[in-house]
């Protein structure tokens, strides 16, 4: 493949990200610094590795203890599950690495924002990766998976994100329970994650699986809109500090 053609095929896998978080960025009526919002998402790139590194340790392990193939194993459903769980996680991270010390976090909607944000790097990478296994089977076909994940698994992670921060955006108010609230974020992430995949993947090459998981997609782009408001209300009518809030996350 030429310079151009891999260059061509990183900016299609990139393009589909861009696109939703000048979607979502819009969210926030005090929008965050650019330097800082780059950073998020670059970081969202370097996370994926870690997240395909651990997924292939657990099919290792796998492989190697029989009493484990049944959990660790691609062919098991429960690969969907704690696949997606170590995805929500690495994604978490990322936001923890980059942002949550960072006095321009200011304000509980942020946490969404930057949510969507490295979620949408984390995408960008398994985009570009999907594009170069896939080109070399046909243009076509490449060109319409780049078109269904554009629409299907870019969205999905920039909502699963989005839930994770609605949570954290919550433990800004009731800081008692950060951790407890951060995590029942994340497994509710992955939960709407694993679904997501076991729709697509149970009618694979089937009309249904891409109806029904468009339709999950569309009911959860609703309750996150509705997470939206519900955040920008609290914002209103609480007495929030424009001032870094150390938290120990």
């Amino acid at each position: 493949m030429s310079i151009i053609g891999a260059f061509s095929l990183t900016a299609l896998g990139i393009l589909p990200s861009l696109v939703w978080l000048s979607v979502f960025i819009k969210k926030d009526i005090h929008p965050e610094p650019r330097y800082l919002v780059t950073r998020t998402f670059l970081m969202g790139i370097i996370v994926a590795p870690i997240a395909v590194g651990l997924q292939w340790i657990f099919v290792g392990l796998g492989e190697s203890f029989p009493s484990l193939s049944d959990v660790f194993s691609f062919q098991s459903p429960h690969f969907f599950l704690w696949a997606a769980f170590v995805e929500e996680i690495v994604k978490f991270l990322a936001v923890k690495f980059v942002v949550l010390n960072n006095p321009e976090f200011d304000e509980p909607i942020d946490a969404m924002i930057y949510m969507i944000t490295a979620s949408l790097g984390f995408a960008a990478i398994e985009n570009i990766l999907i594009l170069f296994r896939s080109v070399p089977e046909g243009l076509e076909g490449a060109l319409q998976l780049w078109m269904l994940r554009s629409v299907g698994a870019t969205l999905l992670h920039a909502l699963a994100g989005a839930l994770t921060g609605y949570f954290l955006a919550i433990s800004w108010f009731y800081r008692e329970h950060q951790k407890k609230l951060i995590a029942i974020g994340i497994i509710l992430a992955s939960i709407f994650h694993f679904v997501f995949n076991i729709f697509l993947f149970s009618y694979q090459n089937d009309l249904w699986g891409i109806v029904l998981s468009l339709l999950l997609l569309v009911i959860f782009a609703g309750l996150i809109q509705t997470l939206f408001h519900k955040i920008r209300n609290r914002m209103l009518a609480s007495t929030v500090s424009t001032s870094i809030v150390n938290i120990e996350y």
